[in-house]
């Protein structure tokens, strides 16, 4: 039996129903846990299709896994499928899902002869709560022997660097006071977060060339003759690696407890879901990946300074250091677009987009199908089994 002929075939006898499925998760965006209609969707399509679906796995209400086949070999295909606040699929996120669950259609026709197990993970807020991370630590990903996805982008990349990264809340309390007649009185927590926004602009010239620090300013007060007595935002922090973000990261929140000490405010900070790491690609992984995208026809080119610049973050790093992984990036038309940008929504349902969650899913389909051969990579991957309780 030609398994990769086979698994080409199961993918293009359901394109229409993965491309109805992302063209409706992306009509119909849903945030980080709260992609209620959206994980049902695309588990109802894999359901329907003869997977064993279990939903609300983790704690989770948004996620799910979908198994089919018995096979020793352990697959795993992660869809996402949350949304950004305002923009919507801007990072492509419905491509990813039914790109999913493509590859685990094409897998399913050919488990038994290849001795595989195929599971697609619904993994929740990827854009910020860490879904993946929390489905590892709640055993999830337990059994399995690696994990893959494939991600919308500008360009193509068999492999996209990926930065660390700890997301946190900040919230100022000061008190509050007439403007004008009583300025005296007050506490200013806006101006505590603006000491604190000069102060992180005085460490950029100290930091390392791979940290980032960005973010936004959710609450400023609430009229302009009252004294702001609380503000807020929301604060990313990202480095190389995990070992980097642990340095940078306390001198970021020490800027903002310079605004609280200016201006004699309290702060506080959150944590709205645990740190992303960076990724560690799979090489062996990564060169069947590069070989098979090809041969369905995705090209690759040399980006240069733009390949270099082009670094993220995203919870499939931290599943990359639980197993073998890859997240290579499939590029669609979008006019010069780039993800997070409202032309780039635009660009993640069209014709470019859906020959996009094709391609991906033949070519995780085929990558699985090269590394369950019997040989060293097969060898490798069963020599470790993802245990939650042992990581």
């Amino acid at each position: 039996m030609d398994t990769k002929q086979a698994s080409r075939d199961r993918v293009d006898g359901t394109a229409d129903a993965l491309v109805a499925l992302s063209h409706a998760l992306h009509a119909d965006p849903e945030v980080g846990f709260e992609e209620h209609r959206s994980s049902a969707r695309v588990a109802d399509v894999l359901a329907t299709r003869g997977f064993d679906v279990t939903s609300g796995v983790a704690g989770l209400d948004t996620a799910f896994v979908a198994t089919a086949g018995t096979g020793p070999l352990h697959v795993g295909i992660c869809a996402e499928y949350d949304a950004l606040p305002g923009i919507g699929h801007a990072c492509g996120h419905n491509v990813i899902a039914a790109s999913a669950v493509g590859a685990g259609l094409a897998l399913a026709e050919v488990a038994d002869d290849l001795g595989l197990t195929v599971t697609v993970l619904g993994t929740p807020a990827e854009e910020g709560g860490g879904g993946k991370i929390i489905m590892l630590e709640h055993g999830a990903f337990d059994g399995l022997h690696l994990a893959m996805m494939v991600h919308p982008a500008a360009y193509e990349m068999a492999a996209m660097g990926c930065l660390a990264v700890q997301h946190f809340d900040v919230h100022y309390a000061g008190r509050s006071a007439h403007a004008s007649a009583y300025p005296e009185l007050g506490l200013n927590a806006a101006d505590a977060l603006t000491v604190a926004q000069v102060g992180i602009g005085l460490l950029r010239q100290h930091i390392r060339p791979t940290d980032r620090i960005h973010g936004i300013v959710t609450d400023g007060g609430d009229a302009p003759n009252i004294v702001p007595e609380r503000t807020a935002g929301q604060w990313y922090v990202r480095a190389a690696t995990l070992a980097e973000l642990d340095d940078i990261y306390p001198r970021v929140q020490r800027c903002f407890e310079a605004g609280a000490l200016a201006t004699g405010c309290e702060v506080h900070f959150d944590e709205p879901g645990p740190a992303y790491s960076e990724f560690e690609h799979d090489p062996d992984l990564v060169a069947l990946y590069l070989q098979n995208a090809t041969a369905v026809g995705r090209e690759f080119v040399d980006l240069g300074v733009a390949g270099e610049r082009m670094v993220g973050s995203t919870d499939m790093a931290n599943v990359s250091l639980a197993m073998p992984a890859i997240h290579p990036m499939l590029a669609i038309e979008s006019d010069g677009a780039v993800n997070h940008q409202p032309e780039f929504t635009a660009a993640c349902a069209t014709p470019s987009a859906d020959r996009a969650l094709l391609d991906g899913a033949v070519a995780m389909a085929w990558t699985a199908i090269d590394a369950a051969e019997d040989g060293p990579l097969r060898e490798r991957l069963l020599a470790r089994t993802y245990d939650h309780t042992t990581a």
